[in-house]
């Protein structure tokens, strides 16, 4: 499987100048705004058929959150894309200096099966609003929506510009045999480590948003239905298929019994006795991802849920109580709709739970004292958090959204996904009138007063 000439005729497209005007860049955003109106339906069908995501979930986790990326790319384009001037050394004066966002060139974009539509759309309205090129590679764990998406992008843009490859782990590989100018990957750390090796043989900047274990602490200050009901929404959200949903809960002994309540009765609340009824539960993506989350079933004492079918790939939101932090479910992220809850006695015994873990995505606290806040923002190192809330810090594009260490490099969303597809390049214009003669050679200046210059010709 050979895709140097399909780079090569992006490459070629983007060499000519077409991608950087601005009036271009959000005629392109408009196109694909358009396009989603018009797909909306086949891929509102997509999203359920691969992971039973009903109308309303599937335009507000997803297109609808593609739109506003869009909306607000649009406006902010101006602003995004003008030189910024910086300061000039008296050692170039006279002269003005500034930094100018450039495009990379031709960009490769793989999303996950989570958020099919999201997660692939939203990085392409940052790598076009950058101006660059893109090739598209949707998950093939998500079928349907894949094939929507790559129906999308070929009825709204020429090949040349930007355009979908579908196929399964084969042809990514292939994909990173070619030299690309900047690659956006969205998906597991063990993944996104082969795809930061592959890009290591073209030197080529990598963006990566995986994942890991997002911890959350309860604590004993916390408004203890109120953390619950936002834990339960984060958490259940898609079926716990989400990059950030909390992944654990310790919580103070002092309130654990009437959080685990809080826990259980909005759980039916949200879907009723039985979730498999509710149009607003999903499923699990598939068979292999539902046999591994099964097996985290006993790795506890089931508080609530437990259900679960394999023909219907369905898992009840389930709460584990009683788990060993050294078991299983608490070594490997979770992705799915299993909470265990830990107890602890005194914030220091939460945060000792959590040094030495792997940094995660996003930390979650739930506390209404500000002294527990700044401890646990300085002690717990993540890549986003939110305080008294869950999920809600990656909505929007004013925040930028990403990982450290092993949940991922880089960020997105808003300016930041901008910056993730541009190059800042720093550029310095000399005036022509004044020319001084110090600085070339034969140095006619003793050491001593090269110092004391320096240390003003230096400054700004």
């Amino acid at each position: 499987m050979n895709f140097a000439n399909f780079v090569q005729r992006q490459r070629a497209f983007f060499q000519s100048g077409a991608t950087r005007p601005l009036d271009f860049r959000r005629a392109q955003l408009q196109a694909l705004s358009a396009a989603l109106v018009r797909h909306e339906s086949p891929l509102l069908a997509a999203l359920q058929s691969d992971l039973n995501k009903s109308p309303l979930q599937a335009y507000a986790s997803e297109l609808g959150l593609v739109q506003a990326e869009i909306r607000h790319a649009v406006r902010q384009l101006r602003r995004w894309s003008a030189a910024a001037r910086r300061p000039t050394a008296w050692f170039s004066a006279p002269a003005r200096s500034w930094i100018q966002p450039e495009p990379y060139g031709v960009a490769l974009l793989f999303g996950p099966w989570n958020y099919p539509a999201q997660l692939i759309l939203a990085p392409l309205v940052s790598a076009i609003a950058a101006g660059n090129c893109a090739v598209v590679k949707p998950s093939e764990l998500a079928p349907r929506t894949s094939e929507a998406v790559a129906a999308l992008i070929r009825e709204t843009f020429p090949e040349e510009f930007v355009c979908a490859v579908e196929g399964g782990a084969e042809v990514a590989e292939a994909l990173l045999t070619e030299r690309f100018d900047k690659i956006f990957f969205t998906g597991s750390t063990r993944v996104g480590r082969s795809v930061m090796a592959a890009a290591a043989r073209h030197l080529t900047p990598v963006t990566l948003e995986l994942g890991g274990k997002c911890p959350t602490l309860v604590c004993a200050d916390a408004a203890v239905e109120l953390a619950a009901r936002r834990i339960v929404w984060g958490k259940f959200l898609n079926a716990g298929q989400t990059c950030v949903a909390p992944d654990f809960v310790l919580v103070d002994r002092a309130v654990s019994e009437p959080f685990i309540a809080a826990l259980k009765k909005n759980i039916r609340r949200f879907y009723g006795d039985d979730a498999r009824c509710s149009p607003d539960y999903g499923r699990i993506v598939n068979a292999r991802h539902f046999t591994r989350l099964a097996g985290y079933l006993t790795d506890g004492r089931v508080e609530h849920g437990g259900a679960h079918d394999a023909a219907e790939r369905f898992i009840a939101p389930t709460v584990l109580t009683k788990v060993d932090p050294s078991a299983r479910v608490m070594q490997e992220e979770i992705f799915g709709p299993i909470l265990p809850v830990l107890e602890f006695d005194g914030l220091e015994e939460a945060l000792e739970l959590l040094r030495g873990r792997p940094t995660a995505l996003a930390l979650y606290l739930f506390t209404r004292n500000h002294a527990t806040e700044r401890r646990v923002l300085a002690e717990v190192p993540s890549g986003g958090a939110c305080v008294n809330d869950t999920v809600s810090h990656m909505i929007g594009g004013a925040l930028p959204f990403g990982g450290l260490g092993p949940s991922g490099m880089g960020a997105s969303h808003g300016r930041a996904g901008f910056e993730a597809f541009s190059h800042s390049r720093s550029v310095l214009r000399r005036a022509l009138w004044l020319d001084t003669p110090f600085r070339y050679p034969p140095q006619k200046l003793s050491l001593a007063v090269l110092k004391r210059a320096m240390g003003f010709l230096l400054s700004d």
